[in-house]
């Protein structure tokens, strides 16, 4: 049975890891870690064990993970996209420095660590359709700079100390549970709140601009199936594409219409993540996770549409009710 930590439990990502975490390992045998500002609340909370765990403090890392004999640490603190770039110091020290921390501590203990990539990671001057597994990896943006230098950093942990370090490339990922929280692909999230409440929705970004996206159930699977593959077959490490669906404005505005056909949308450009998307892919090859470790997704954007538009529904009603009672 492992034992797990996951860092910067509370966030987009993290929250819904670890109750699926939880619900294959066992509820005290998953460890949310988290910072003041941001407690856990609710089942988060009341299903097993949380601690402070700031990325940032090396000694709490480590004091969590004899505390509970962790051995796989699930380091999912960073600064989404749109908000590193208003404060890039703080990005690289969270993203690169609390990596860093995290892998010591691994290092140390005999910890596996898994630390998420993105589309990110690309830039400009990459292929931008069906962009390779290994490829040139020049990022425009701080967020990038920091995802490559971890995919580095891991790899470097791997191969000078053995610290068994796997990670994928996400791309955009949408989800009912969470909020968005300040990345260049939330407009995807976005959009679907704008179609449940009735509202006319802003879309930041202009027709034609493709991006990589996935389902957050799909996110989460192949979170766990890389950390639970045959280290055998794995020719990479850090950091695998992963995809699942690419589209731009229009094609998921006129998919949710076939399911809520009096919806609007209008453009209000935002340069900046306009800036940052045109830098990123269009599109992924994963075909290196399907083979190495049997990647497949679950959900095209039909099946996602139809699952969004049902749950997005029973969670504002059962937010109205509470705001009433």
């Amino acid at each position: 049975m492992k034992n797990i930590l996951v860092i910067g439990g509370t966030g987009q990502i993290g929250s819904e890891l670890i109750m699926k975490l939880r619900g294959i390992y066992g509820n005290e045998n998953v460890v949310c870690g988290y910072i003041p500002a941001a407690p856990p609340k609710g089942i988060l909370l009341e299903s097993g064990p949380a601690e402070v765990v700031d990325i940032t403090n090396p000694q709490q890392i480590a004091d969590v993970v004899k505390k509970y004999n962790i051995d796989t640490i699930y380091n999912l603190a960073a600064l989404l996209s749109a908000v590193a770039e208003a404060k890039p110091q703080l990005a690289w020290h969270i993203g690169v420095g609390g990596l860093f921390n995290t892998l010591e501590v691994a290092r140390e203990h005999g910890c596996a660590v898994f630390t998420p990539s993105s589309i990110g990671s690309f830039g400009p001057t990459t292929p931008h359709v069906k962009t390779p597994q290994d490829t040139i990896q020049r990022p425009a943006t701080i967020y990038g700079v920091t995802k490559v230098s971890g995919e580095l950093l891991s790899d470097y942990y791997a191969r000078r100390f053995g610290v068994d370090t796997r990670s994928v490339r996400f791309p955009g990922l949408i989800s009912y549970t969470t909020p968005p929280g300040g990345g260049t692909t939330d407009y995807a999230v976005d959009i679907y709140y704008s179609a449940v409440k009735g509202e006319k929705f802003k879309c930041p970004l202009k027709p034609g601009t493709f991006m990589d996206m996935m389902y957050m159930p799909d996110a989460l699977r192949a979170a766990i199936e890389i950390m639970e593959a045959d280290p055998t077959r794995l020719v990479h490490r850090n950091s695998f594409n992963i995809a699942s669906m690419s589209f731009d404005p229009e094609i998921i505005y006129n998919k949710i219409r076939e399911y809520v056909p009096g919806f609007e949308m209008e453009y209000e450009l935002d340069p900046l993540r306009q800036k940052i998307a045109d830098s990123w892919p269009d599109s992924l090859d994963d075909s290196c996770a399907r083979n190495e470790w049997d990647w497949k997704p679950e959900f095209d954007l039909d099946a996602m549409t139809q699952d969004m538009l049902v749950n997005l529904r029973k969670k504002l009603l059962v937010e109205a009710e509470m705001v009433e009672a």
